[in-house]
């Protein structure tokens, strides 16, 4: 096996960070996972300096999603910092109705839990990026549309809530258009580029044993002639990578392992 000599420090972070979507009970990772997740972010950095590129949309498999056909769970921003590669983020915190943004290292974004050790990478276009990258290392125009309020399955065009992947498709919309200064105008530039989200068939009894036994999940901002027909939609990360390429935002996504 080979050593990381940080090892150490990247172990203690694991356990006191928050997980995105997920409960803070402890659960000490296992060797095995946190090799398999450096040597991940090792992949994934040498991917990202071969790329050329400044800021992607990156995803990880944090769950197992493939019951509604989708393959990852989370999406968030890589950027370069000098010869570091940075990630910027929304993650829920332990399981509550509440969300925050963070800034973290590409060895800190995969050792969370991971359900499979694969990224998913989106080269975003020179001019998409162009815009992104000051934005991105601007703590306060990064958080600019931020809603703390969270729902893992927020419905993409409400305001009442906003979960990590809407986050970071509304911060790109901001940073795309100069008119976009709400997160009801950034939606508007999404609609405008045709992007089109997940729609996902969840019955009325799931919808209701969600709501009652996960403090992060509700169905109050979707449209009630959808949520009746169990149509449930909310922004995804394959829907997104999906539509980046279509837009012409971005490169087809690549798979890394």
């Amino acid at each position: 096996m080979r050593r990381h000599p940080l090892l150490g420090a990247l172990l203690l972070a694991l356990c006191l960070n928050a997980h995105a979507g997920r409960s803070c009970e402890p659960k000490p990772p296992s060797a095995n996972s946190v090799q398999r997740a450096l040597t991940l972010a090792e992949h994934t950095a040498a991917k990202l300096d071969a790329s050329g590129a400044n800021v992607v949309m990156l995803a990880r498999v944090g769950q197992n999603l493939s019951e509604y056909g989708l393959r990852y769970s989370h999406l968030a921003f890589a950027y370069r910092e000098g010869t570091q590669w940075r990630v910027m983020h929304k993650l829920n915190q332990c399981g509550t109705p509440r969300a925050e943004l963070y800034r973290q290292g590409l060895g800190e974004f995969f050792l969370d839990d991971l359900y499979d050790f694969e990224a998913g990478l989106v080269v975003l276009a020179p001019d998409v990026q162009a815009r992104l990258l000051p934005l991105l290392r601007d703590n306060a125009q990064v958080a600019r549309l931020n809603t703390p309020a969270y729902n893992m399955l927020a419905y993409p065009w409400a305001l009442t809530y906003q979960q990590s992947n809407q986050w970071a498709i509304e911060t790109l919309a901001m940073a795309q258009d100069p008119g976009a200064t709400s997160r009801e105008r950034a939606q508007a530039w999404l609609k405008l580029k045709d992007y089109q989200p997940t729609t996902l068939k969840i019955s009325a009894m799931k919808r209701l044993g969600a709501r009652v036994t996960a403090a992060n999940i509700a169905f109050d901002d979707h449209p009630s002639a959808k949520r009746f027909s169990d149509r449930i939609e909310t922004v995804t990360v394959d829907s997104v990578f999906a539509w980046l390429p279509r837009a012409g935002l971005g490169e087809p996504a690549q798979v890394i392992r």
